[in-house]
């Protein structure tokens, strides 16, 4: 299969999810969309849609997530199976006209989600355990309308969600690494939402050390599933 993984900075890529592409076989291409135009929806069988830094409503610091934007609604009308991760999550369900909150305090670290009984049945999450500790670095969140298939909460939002049959979001960040969880967090130090969210740093290197290993398990094998669909 021939997998886009829409990347929008340089510490925000594939990261797991591009070792389990790469490992079974599939051809994984980057795009950039800051630097030109998409890739048409009929040369993708399978797309994932990554973090950054940017916010969706920056639209006028960043005008490439307007036509990005489109070229997911594309996707979507195509039936390209497609994982939205964060800020990919956000930019999915603002596709389909969904409304999108700032959260009051910004969550950032390690938080423990669950499954709903959507999400136990869901043919990607009920892979997942019924409930885990993620990791999270966001300041908005997505509010499913009414009906739609949410598939996991946590105390501050809805964590995953359906959008159609071939399209998932989920808030939390499956496929990052000890390396790129302490990129964010030196780099991030300074950052306004951290400061906002009082984030004890220190705390959140402690508690990776502890859970990075069965983290990369939950994210190999989310991503692994995900490519499973997409080939059907």
């Amino acid at each position: 299969m021939r997998v886009i993984a829409a990347v929008h900075q340089d510490d925000a890529g594939p990261v797991v999810f591009g070792d389990v592409v790469r490992e079974l076989g599939h051809e994984l291409v980057e795009w950039r969309p800051q630097d030109g135009p998409p890739p048409p929806p009929d040369g993708a069988d399978a797309v994932f849609v990554f973090g950054g830094a940017m916010h969706v409503d920056q639209e006028e610091q960043h005008p490439w997530l307007v036509p990005e934007r489109e070229w997911i609604r594309s996707l979507l009308d195509s039936g390209v199976p497609t994982l939205g991760v964060c800020l990919g999550a956000e930019l999915l369900a603002l596709a389909v006209g969904w409304e999108l909150v700032r959260l009051r305090v910004p969550e950032i670290g390690w938080h423990d989600v669950e499954l709903t009984a959507a999400g136990r049945d869901d043919q990607l999450l009920g892979g997942l355990p019924a409930r885990f500790a993620s990791l999270q670095w966001h300041s908005y969140a997505v509010e499913p309308p009414a009906g739609a298939p949410v598939l996991a909460v946590g105390a501050a939002c809805a964590q995953a969600y359906r959008v159609g049959e071939h399209a998932w979001g989920i808030q939390f960040h499956a496929e990052v690494d000890a390396a790129t969880i302490e990129h964010w967090l030196d780099d991030g130090k300074d950052d306004d939402d951290v400061r906002e969210a009082q984030l004890d740093i220190e705390a959140v290197r402690e508690r990776t050390g502890r859970e990075i290993s069965g983290w990369n398990r939950i994210g190999r094998g989310l991503c692994a599933r995900f490519l499973e669909l997409a080939a059907r």
